[in-house]
């Protein structure tokens, strides 16, 4: 074999995420030749929906020809949002990046391979820098009742304006770069809309193709989008032991294939991408994964539920995507979040909010609920401008209750984990929405999804290629390496080994930051 034939690349990222986008610039700039694969599409700020019932432009359901950012999907134990596209979920996330508090440092799985709270505290301060976090610096009616909550439970001092990645200029009025001395693209300031989590149109969403990846691309990665990567193997050049990976087209009907080649692989493609293609792996080209891939999977222990007014006495859909939070004790958070004007596509979701052991039960709670109080439920479920006349709400925990995935015939199934299985139905959850109810005089309510199927819904799935100290513990170690294999790492939420509590993706770009630091530049 001639000796001068080189990989195509120093590194292969499957995934443009908060971890992958860590990774694609932070190698480049170590020398590295890079290359980005994402099976999502690529987006302008054009290019997003201008509401949640433009569904061909919103959900990402390829058989149907649905090709947008965002993904609904349904296990036994859990259903997931997630992000598809370049950028990954910060294309439809809410902009949320706080700090976890300091029980997460110190639990699960990796508990005790480092001191996680002092070795993370100069990451999520880069983290913080190259997202543009800042306070929110205007309060909406339900931050304001969400104060008054505060105040009646003796939590003023647990309440706060969110930290998020928004740019808060000047309204409409486009300026250059401010975050990085003008190496970034021009921006424009926020115009409170509501609009963050159908994409931003008003560029002003901190979205990570207007910071990691458009950096890394300047300093010259390069992105492959719409190509699914469905093989990753072992691969040998010039007596250098590389991988192949192997992808096909993601968005056409004639799944067109090619494969390239590097010297090492970075998985980013989150939960649901990168531990289903290592479950896939494992039983192919990489037997040698650990036997813990698809275990430890978290949630952030939410309940999503909603309050709805049927008058125009407030309006809901003004403001950020998320734009307090409210710690309620140590464990449990609240949240209000919005979207805008005119995106009323979960009122089809919509149902009363009620607590039940089994579906029998839920079922026939809601049912006589809508019986007693006919009206309410008449004018709850045919509300016009349900975004405007809606407050949603986020109650989070961070109690370490795990579920666990495994392959099944057409794709991942969910199993019982340790610990305390997810659930919809929180008591403490239920009780804040009443309260919030009460103070406008509105009807509080819960996914149907739920109610039906007696499982939370979660936007912020974890864990599944969780930290250890061996392969027998872990599929990566406290450096983000895979066990088992060479070059190979792991850097999205599939890796979060403790649950946050809280929004996760500043903690995933700060961990990814921490394993990308210790990687050495690139020898020439």
């Amino acid at each position: 074999m001639n000796k001068n034939i080189q990989f195509d690349y120093d590194f292969i990222i499957i995934g443009s995420g908060f971890g992958g986008s860590v990774a694609a610039l932070r190698l480049t700039e170590k020398g590295y030749k890079v290359l980005v694969i994402e099976k999502g599409k690529w987006y302008e700020q054009q290019d997003f929906p201008k509401s949640n019932w433009n569904i061909k432009k919103w959900l990402w359901i390829p058989f149907l020809k649905c090709y947008g950012f965002f993904k609904i999907t349904f296990y036994r134990h859990v259903g997931v949002l997630s992000g598809v596209g370049v950028g990954g979920g910060s294309l439809v996330y809410a902009n949320t990046l706080p700090v976890p508090k300091r029980e997460f440092f110190s639990s699960g799985n990796w508990s005790g391979l480092a001191d996680w709270e002092n070795e993370l505290r100069e990451f999520y301060s880069i983290a913080k820098q190259m997202l543009g976090v800042a306070k929110n610096p205007r309060m909406e009616i339900g931050d304001k009742v969400l104060n008054e909550i505060a105040r009646e439970i003796n939590k003023t001092d647990g309440f706060e304006p969110a930290d998020v990645g928004v740019f808060f200029g000047e309204t409409n009025r486009t300026v250059k770069d401010p975050y990085f001395n003008g190496e970034g693209p021009d921006r424009s300031g926020c115009t409170f809309c509501g609009g963050c989590m159908i994409g931003c149109r008003e560029n002003a969403k901190n979205t990570l193709d207007k910071n990691y990846l458009f950096l890394a691309q300047k300093k010259g990665a390069e992105i492959l989008a719409e190509k699914e990567v469905f093989n990753v193997e072992p691969y040998e050049i010039s007596k250098k032991t590389g991988y192949k990976v192997e992808w096909k087209s993601s968005t056409k009907w004639i799944k067109k294939k090619g494969n390239v080649t590097a010297g090492g692989i970075v998985f980013a493609g989150g939960v649901l991408g990168t531990v289903l293609l290592l479950l896939k792996l494992k039983n192919s080209s990489l037997p040698n994964l650990s036997d813990r891939v698809g275990e430890f999977v978290r949630t952030n222990s939410e309940s999503l539920m909603g309050v709805v007014i049927p008058d125009s006495k407030y309006k809901f859909s003004d403001g950020i995507a998320i734009s307090s939070i409210l710690h309620t004790d140590e464990h449990s958070h609240l949240e209000p979040v919005r979207y805008p004007s005119g995106s009323g596509f979960w009122r089809l979701q919509m149902a009363p909010l009620t607590v039940g052991r089994n579906f029998f039960s839920r079922l026939s709670h809601a049912i006589l609920e809508v019986i007693e109080h006919p009206v309410k439920y008449f004018r709850l479920f045919t509300v016009r401008n349900w975004a405007e006349r809606t407050q949603i709400l986020l109650f989070m925990r961070s109690i370490n209750g795990t579920i666990k995935f495994k392959p099944g015939i057409f794709r991942m199934k969910s199993q019982r984990g340790e610990g305390e299985l997810p659930t919809a139905f929180l008591p403490e959850a239920k009780e804040f929405a009443s309260k919030f109810a009460e103070k406008v005089n509105g009807t509080p309510g819960a996914l149907l999804s739920e109610i039906i199927l007696g499982i939370p819904t979660t936007a912020h799935i974890l864990g599944g290629a969780v930290m250890g100290a061996s392969r027998e513990h872990g599929v990566i170690d406290k450096e983000n390496k895979i066990f088992g294999y060479d070059n190979m790492y792991v850097c999205d939420g599939s890796m979060i080994s403790s649950n946050p509590g809280v929004n996760p993706s500043l903690t995933i770009t700060a961990i990814s930051e921490r394993a990308m630091s210790k990687i050495p530049a690139k020898v020439i």
